[in-house]
């Protein structure tokens, strides 16, 4: 790794970024990938294979707890069709980017962006906007899509030669394919987004976090990934559980436990590992409800009738005896159409807010 490299680029993994490490490299530039991570993108377990694939220098850092500070003061440019906060993500990531460029004294960042291709984060206004905003107009370079926008800083001062940047534009990938074959790009990655907060079902888990938790953080986000969740709600306060699916999930929800929740797992036979989100503290019927609710996914609790359950809170642990019951009418989570309404109103009454001041 060159301890100097001349230009940063904002790595997801994803051809376009690919691409754009390429084409700087073909300039003769020394380029060094940062693929940023959280609960909702990124995926460390891969750069050993994309170094191997691509030849490129990728290095990793966790954006999680920025993100989830962005996601608490909600995004000033709104969500996209689920969760998706596309602008202010790369308005965030792009700003982490130039303090890891300005850290390594390189020249410039890069990004694989294209002109056209998402709705929300790459027509040409939104290109403006997260440019402004981040800070970065002297620095950016958009080399797949160079020649559809005025020249930048980056190209006025010589590092790269405008004239062998690209003009990609819109939501194909034929240029984009060719490109890589003329690389020798054999295993070239699929398209997609790659990001939970586009998708429904993980915005459905993440919005109750960001509702019902006081102050979220990284590590919420990353439990709304595991397993089957579950809300109950009484006099005002918000009870999480979080149920295993299998064994990866049971030891994932195991390293996930903090001093302040409860592991709720079978004494006597096979079955789920649950994980109460600050279950240390519950009431003891809302605990024994969980417990029960976590049983009643083991076939062979159901079968047994009632059932004893290890309830640890931190360091005490309690053998309890409870009924495996699947309570819907206790634990639940809202359908997708209610979320979707509920951020609907609240965007609607920030903007009334707003326009009161």
């Amino acid at each position: 790794m060159k301890s100097h490299p001349d230009i940063v680029v904002l790595f997801s993994g994803g051809l376009d970024s690919i691409l754009a490490a390429k084409v700087l490299e073909g300039q003769g530039l020394s380029v060094r990938c940062l693929h940023c991570t959280s609960p909702f993108f990124g995926a460390p377990e891969a750069v050993d294979s994309w170094k191997a694939l691509y030849g490129l220098d990728v290095v990793v850092r966790d954006v999680g707890e920025d993100f989830a500070a962005m996601l608490r003061a909600r995004p000033a440019h709104g969500f996209g069709k689920a969760l998706n906060p596309c602008v202010d993500c790369k308005i965030l990531l792009l700003r982490k980017a130039r303090l890891y460029m300005e850290e390594q004294g390189a020249k410039a960042l890069a990004t694989g962006e294209v002109l056209g291709q998402r709705p929300m984060s790459q027509r040409r206004d939104a290109l403006h906007v997260i440019t402004r905003e981040a800070g970065v107009g002297d620095v950016l370079l958009r080399p797949l899509c160079a020649l559809h926008l005025p020249p930048t800083g980056v190209e006025q001062s010589g590092l790269v030669d405008r004239s062998r940047l690209l003009g990609m534009w819109g939501r194909g990938r034929s240029a984009q394919l060719e490109l890589a074959r003329e690389y020798g790009l054999a295993d070239t990655p699929t398209p997609g987004g790659g990001c939970r907060l586009t998708e429904r079902e993980n915005a459905r888990r993440y919005w109750q976090v960001l509702t019902r938790l006081s102050r979220p953080h990284a590590g919420d986000f990353a439990l709304a990934n595991m397993g089957r969740q579950f809300w109950h709600c009484a006099n005002a306060a918000h009870y999480w559980l979080c149920v295993g699916r299998n064994s990866a999930d049971n030891e994932r929800l195991a390293r996930a436990a903090g001093p302040e929740d409860a592991l709720l797992r079978l004494r006597d036979m096979p079955g789920p590992l649950a994980l109460a989100r600050g279950g240390a503290l519950w009431p003891e019927e809302v605990l024994r409800s969980a417990a029960g609710m976590a049983a009643s996914y083991a076939p062979k609790a159901v079968a047994a009738g009632t059932v004893h359950v290890h309830m640890r809170r931190g360091e005490e642990v309690e053998d309890a005896e409870v009924l495996p019951a699947r309570r819907s009418d206790i634990w639940g989570e809202p359908a997708w159409e209610e979320v979707r309404s509920q951020i609907r109103a609240e965007a609607r009454e920030r903007a009334a807010r707003a326009g009161r001041k």
